[in-house]
């Protein structure tokens, strides 16, 4: 009998993970009682994957708001300070923000960018740019001609006026805030020569065109506790990127050595199983809300560290163009035979081919790493740990 089920993924429950806990031995103990609950047999290239907040955790990657205000007094005590670009997000950006605004800088000066943000959240919507006459590439707004134009505007989801929101936590800190809308970063230096540049994807180019044209001084969040500050967390690649809320006075940062980590936990099940199990730490996943719009992705990447096999992207072809084209004339078991000959002849580079347009081009742990946040999700489902079985399986399989 042909084998009928393909790709499975399970949201596995584990332990709370506190600091200090040592993963290569917990992760490995709980595969133990997963597989022999289920019944699991372990197959070619299963793949244990583990959400960045366990593994930032248990390094005990926290900094406070006041450690990271001590981290900009370096570049930024008594300055004007410009920041450039944020996500409109309370778990990503409101406490950074906070500790902007606890730092010794003398003014705020907040450059949004419309009509939304870098991954997706929307201050207003295009239709709403287009009635008002607004050029997204050339205009640019102060707070009371947003005002004029579009009100208050709460986000569909979360209930939230952005604009209002982080305005009110800058001042309920005692700084002054001036908020402007535009999309060029050189708008900013219409203001002030120090800034924060707060992209994630584009931070590099935006750091560039800002040192170019005057800036005195740019951090991005990626130059932002990179070391530690009295005895802090840090992340010496990422620092303040990739972080998000603890509590009201403290960010969990993105985690460090996931390389090392997930090498560890692999040699680890090897010596328990006998099997090469891939391994990889993942954050968000990469995926639009169609109604939302946004697209997730607030990390810097989907995969900070994985196993060597799950590096490249997929070698595939695309059953539907086989089946519509170059064997359009079979049908039943010819067809499935001669689908399954092409497979097992095909090439192992397929890049500009026919045949795999379709199929999707993106890094497989980009594509791992999505599938495992859909399914491990951000609230209550208590399963941080994901293991995956049967993807790199094909119809020949």
């Amino acid at each position: 009998m042909e084998k009928i089920v393909g790709t499975v993924v399970r949201g596995l429950r584990a332990p709370i993970f506190k600091e200090g806990d040592d993963l290569v031995q917990m992760i490995p103990d709980l595969l133990e009682d997963f597989y022999q609950e289920e019944d699991i047999t372990i197959g070619s290239k299963d793949v244990l994957a583990i959400t960045e907040s366990v593994v930032a955790r248990t390094q005990g990657n926290y900094v406070t708001i006041d450690q990271v205000a001590k981290d900009l007094d370096r570049d930024f005590a008594g300055k004007d300070l410009g920041v450039l670009f944020p996500i409109l997000s309370r778990n990503r950006f409101a406490i950074i923000l906070r500790a902007i605004a606890s730092s010794q800088a003398k003014k705020i000066i907040l450059q949004l960018s419309f009509p939304s943000d870098e991954v997706g959240n929307h201050l207003i919507s295009l239709d709403q740019m287009d009635q008002a006459g607004l050029d997204p590439w050339k205009d640019t707004l102060t707070e009371a001609e947003y005002r004029h134009h579009f009100g208050y505007q709460t986000h569909e989801f979360t209930g939230v006026d952005y604009v209002a929101y982080f305005k009110e936590l800058v001042e309920d800190l005692g700084k002054e805030c001036e908020i402007i809308f535009s999309n060029s970063p050189l708008t900013i230096l219409d203001h002030t020569e120090y800034v924060i540049n707060c992209d994630i994807h584009t931070r590099q180019r935006t750091k560039k065109i800002l040192q170019k044209c005057g800036a005195k001084c740019v951090r991005s969040l990626d130059d932002i506790m990179n070391q530690p500050v009295d005895e802090s967390g840090y992340n010496e690649t990422y620092g303040i990127l990739g972080s998000n809320k603890s509590t009201e006075d403290m960010l969990k940062l993105f985690p460090r050595d996931s390389k090392t980590l997930v090498e560890a936990i692999q040699a680890e099940l090897k010596k328990r199983t006998g099997k090469t199990i891939e391994v990889m730490v993942y954050g968000d996943g990469a995926f639009k809300d169609p109604v939302g719009k946004i697209w997730e992705l607030a990390d810097p990447v989907v995969s900070p560290g994985y196993t060597s096999g799950l590096e490249g992207t997929p070698n595939e072809l695309k059953l539907k163009y086989l089946a519509d084209n170059e064997f359009k004339d079979l049908k039943g078991q010819e067809l499935k035979d001669a689908i399954k000959a092409a497979i097992n002849a095909k090439a192992d580079n397929l890049v500009g081919q026919m045949a795999t347009q379709g199929t999707t081009p993106r890094q497989l742990t980009d594509l791992l790493g999505s599938l495992c946040d859909l399914t491990s999700g951000s609230g209550d489902k208590g399963t941080p740990i994901i293991y995956i079985q049967g993807y790199f399986n094909n119809y020949t399989n």
